[in-house]
C-alpha cells in the first residue's frame, strides 16, 4: 500500500481502523491459540479415562443438593394430636422438644 497516494482525510480515516483491525486480529490468534490448547487438555484428560468437564469440576456427577427431595414418612406422631407428625429430620417441632422437656423419650413418640 503506497501512502503518498493517499490525502490526509484518507489518512486519518486509515489511522482509525487501524487500531479496530490490529484488536481483531490478536483476539483471533489468541482465540486459535485458546482452542488448540483446550483440544490438548481434553485429548490428555480422554488418555486418562476423565472428560475435561470432569477434571474441572464443571461436569455435574451427582445429583445437586439443591434439587427437590423425595418426600419422607413421617416416623413420629404427637400423641396428643396424631395430626402433627415429624420425620425425625431437620429442626425438632415444639411439641417433639416439650415432650422431651416433659422426661419422655423420643422412642415414646414413635410411630408403630
Amino acid at each position: 500500500m503506497d501512502l503518498s497516494t493517499l490525502n490526509v482525510e484518507q489518512l486519518k480515516e486509515l489511522l482509525k481502523k487501524i487500531p479496530a483491525e490490529i484488536k481483531r486480529r490478536s483476539e483471533e490468534v489468541s482465540n486459535a491459540a485458546r482452542e488448540a490448547a483446550i483440544e490438548k487438555l481434553k485429548a490428555l484428560a480422554r488418555e486418562h479415562g476423565y472428560s475435561l468437564e470432569e477434571l474441572a469440576g464443571t461436569k455435574k456427577t451427582r445429583k445437586s443438593a439443591s434439587g427437590t427431595r423425595k418426600p419422607v414418612a413421617p416416623k413420629y406422631a404427637n400423641p396428643s394430636n396424631s395430626a402433627e407428625t415429624w420425620t425425625g429430620r431437620g429442626r425438632k417441632p415444639l411439641w417433639v422438644q416439650n415432650a422431651l422437656n416433659q422426661g419422655r423419650s423420643l422412642e415414646s413418640l414413635l410411630i408403630r
